[in-house]
């Protein structure tokens, strides 16, 4: 069958933490019936599958993987409702993190039979596209055996620090969830988890490292140029409005 290398981009602006959530599903949930149907039907009546890029931003909130530990959480209900943030557990891999404003969450909803079928390929291209783009502002940065993620100091390790935190979920080769990467993010906030349930490691971000904030905008552009170099796909852009 023919494979569809298009993906279609949507910017979500500041977008609750939940309702992102539940849309992802929803075009997640829609490719997943589209290949069933397509498995069922004849060759020349199958469709072609879509995938999908959202980007947006958090107001304050934390998120446990299924592999997480709550106690990697360092708030109760309380202190959360002091920080101004939620707490939710989700269905992606990994531990705690936290997402906020200032900070570039990606969420690739992409059928990786359009493209391979290798997950740990599809990871690797997420951090690398990240890689690159940190590469243009002049910050060396890469991967940390054993760990996913961006790091900068990854090679000698005497300050290893994390720049962008990923964890993503893939059901019969559909993606879902992503990365997020810290542009002008507010890191006192990591200081309310063991982040990624590493506890030994810092959290840094663009603003901290370059000692000036960056226009979110720039950052995203070259986010999606690279992602699209890597991936070989033409990235279509929508408003929020059209919507899918």
């Amino acid at each position: 069958m023919q494979k569809n290398t298009e993906i279609l981009f949507e910017h979500l602006g500041l977008m609750d933490y939940k309702e992102a959530w539940e849309y992802q599903e929803k075009l997640f949930n829609s490719i997943l019936d589209l290949k069933v149907q397509n498995r069922k039907a004849e060759a020349d009546a199958q469709e072609l599958t879509p995938n999908y890029l959202l980007f947006c931003s958090h107001p304050h909130v934390y998120t446990l993987g299924k592999s997480g530990h709550e106690s990697h959480l360092l708030l109760n209900e309380e202190g959360l409702s002091a920080k101004g943030a939620t707490y939710y557990k989700i269905n992606r891999g990994g531990d705690i993190t936290y997402h906020g404003p200032g900070q570039l969450v990606g969420y690739p909803i992409l059928d990786l039979e359009n493209y391979f079928t290798d997950i740990h390929k599809y990871l690797r291209l997420l951090e690398e596209a990240v890689i690159l783009t940190l590469a243009e502002y002049g910050i060396p940065s890469g991967r940390i055996p054993g760990l996913t993620g961006v790091w900068l100091d990854h090679e000698e390790q005497k300050n290893p620090r994390k720049i962008c935190a990923m964890g993503v979920k893939c059901s019969r080769w559909v993606t879902m969830h992503g990365f997020a990467l810290n542009v002008n993010t507010d890191l006192d906030y990591f200081g309310n988890i063991v982040p990624c349930g590493i506890s030994d490691k810092a959290v840094t971000s663009l603003a901290k490292e370059l000692g000036r904030e960056l226009p979110m905008a720039e950052v995203e552009e070259k986010v999606l140029k690279h992602l699209a170099q890597l991936f070989g796909a033409v990235i279509t852009k929508a408003t929020h409005e059209e919507g899918y």
